[in-house]
């Protein structure tokens, strides 16, 4: 019998249509991946890592899959792929980025694949939109909550609900 898993999404985009990309994306990971049961707001925030580039948009989604964290994760490349993704430049402009945050209390580490994502409490631009839709949810590395991590999270960056009057 398949298990399923709850697993946690982050969504992401500094190119083009930003509102578009993230609409195409959430209905890709619908189609491919599970279904969606929940997604945070929009957020906008400066560029993380390399910081002279558009601003990205980002949302996670929660899904419900019958996928192995490996197959939802290669599943989530060939999204990036389809959609016009180009690694280039590390932490550089990207039309969709598609991040494992969690999956459930699972914790996986091999070359390919970090669950919970190993950046996860540096981010507030993951932690935000998580914990919008799971702040009560234990980190299953740290045990604790999302919402705990975000209040102790020392990112500075600027993390705003997006005005849809823009793209």
């Amino acid at each position: 019998m398949e298990t399923m898993h709850t697993a946690y999404i982050l969504t992401g985009t500094n190119l083009g249509n930003r509102k578009l990309n993230l609409q195409t994306a959430v209905q890709l990971i619908e189609q491919f991946c599970g279904k969606i049961i929940s997604a945070s707001s929009i957020y906008e925030t400066a560029a993380w890592g390399l910081i002279d580039q558009p601003d990205f948009l980002n949302q996670v989604i929660c899904i419900q899959t019958n996928q192995a964290p490996t197959e939802l994760l290669k599943n989530l490349l060939e999204i990036e792929n389809q959609m016009g993704r180009k690694r280039i430049l590390k932490y550089g402009p990207r039309i969709i980025d598609l991040d494992i945050l969690l999956i459930g209390n699972l914790k996986i580490e091999t070359p390919d694949l970090s669950i919970p994502h190993p950046a996860l409490p540096d981010r507030r631009f993951a932690l935000i939109p998580l914990a919008e839709i799971a702040g009560s949810m234990l980190h299953p590395i740290l045990g604790k909550t999302i919402l705990e991590l975000l209040n102790q999270c020392n990112d500075a960056l600027n993390v705003k609900k997006y005005s849809q009057n823009t793209n």
